[in-house]
């Protein structure tokens, strides 16, 4: 099966501290990877090193065999239109309205669409996630786990062939943090990549193709999820930091 994002040797420091090292691992097209260890361990800084959101200082990463520290404008461009993250914290900029932000990307990466064209999707999008409320309003309005929607909302818009989610549930209650898995299972069945960092047992068994365990800064390990789950030792690392 073809690897559409291969981690090299990659290593990520800050501060004088080595945050991450060595981690060489990879995510299989159309399948769902999940990043799981200890508090502290560098899964959310491996994430994002997998996302290009940060520059390795050693070793690579690559996109469909392309280093994305070195694309060219127009590769990086296509890169950015075909992934999206959600992060932990959200990420909504503090001083644009919700609209605003919702439709940034769809102007970027779809400058064809209208503002009524733009306008619908930003609605569908919304609604699918559970956002009912006023789009014309700044984050600091909403709630933690309203502010989550809205990030998982922006996620969706492009339709991306490539996901990368943080926590992507923290912060929810119940029944919306079920909307947004359901919505992961839709990816899925449409042959997405989903990458995500989760310390919930639970959905790591539900959604999983595979586990990397991170230790460290290191990646321990990389497994299908049923021999992870199955295998007593390996079943152990798992559970270092997850809610059961």
């Amino acid at each position: 099966m073809a690897e559409i994002i291969e981690m090299k040797n990659a290593g990520f420091s800050a501060q004088d501290r080595k945050i991450v090292q060595g981690v060489t691992t990879d995510f299989s097209t159309g399948k769902t990877t999940a990043i799981v260890g200890p508090s502290g361990s560098g899964k959310s800084t491996v994430l994002k090193l997998s996302a290009g959101l940060l520059v390795p200082d050693q070793g690579e990463v690559l996109y469909n065999g392309k280093n994305i520290a070195l694309m060219n404008r127009s590769d990086n461009l296509e890169y950015r239109r075909d992934s999206a993250f959600v992060f932990q914290d959200s990420a909504l900029w503090a001083n644009q309205e919700l609209f605003q932000i919702l439709e940034l990307p769809l102007r970027i990466h779809f400058p064809e669409m209208n503002k009524k064209e733009r306008a619908n999707r930003i609605k569908e999008v919304t609604a699918e996630v559970g956002y009912r409320k006023d789009l014309y309003i700044r984050p600091a309005r909403l709630s933690m786990g309203e502010q989550k929607l809205i990030a998982f909302a922006r996620a969706m818009l492009c339709k991306p062939a490539l996901l990368y989610l943080d926590e992507w549930t923290e912060s929810l209650d119940e029944t919306s943090a079920e909307r947004l898995i359901n919505i992961v299972k839709r990816k899925q069945k449409e042959n997405t990549t989903i990458i995500f960092v989760c310390h919930d047992m639970r959905i790591i068994k539900d959604l999983a193709d595979y586990v990397v365990v991170v230790v460290d800064g290191k990646a321990v390990f990389q497994a299908t999820k049923d021999i992870v789950v199955n295998d007593p030792e390996l079943n152990n690392y798992l559970r270092m930091g997850m809610a059961l």
